[in-house]
């Protein structure tokens, strides 16, 4: 089965878990599965409307999945999906 990585800030919604097994055929089906089991996570996954955030990072080995086929993705037994968490802002100080 697939292993998908949740990261530190997300796992208080997916009861505290940092990876799952998941037997899906793409990404997208991967993560249908992940929300079914963790309904908190799919508001900080998913928009309204259904699409991926765009803030959300998933690499799939160590691609990202926007460079292969998105959500569409086909994932084997021995993948690791991760989901990646953007990082922002910064610090415009002087030096």
């Amino acid at each position: 089965m697939t292993v998908l990585r949740i990261p530190t800030p997300l796992r208080p919604y997916a009861e505290g878990v940092s990876e799952i097994e998941i037997g899906a055929e793409n990404v997208g089906l991967a993560l249908e599965e992940l929300t079914s089991r963790y309904p908190a996570l799919r508001k900080h996954l998913f928009t309204d409307d259904g699409e991926l955030r765009s803030y959300v990072n998933l690499f799939l080995n160590d691609e990202d999945i926007r460079h292969l086929q998105g959500t569409d993705t086909p994932v084997s037994p021995d993948d690791r999906l991760m989901i990646i968490p953007s990082i922002a802002g910064g610090w415009e100080g002087q030096s």
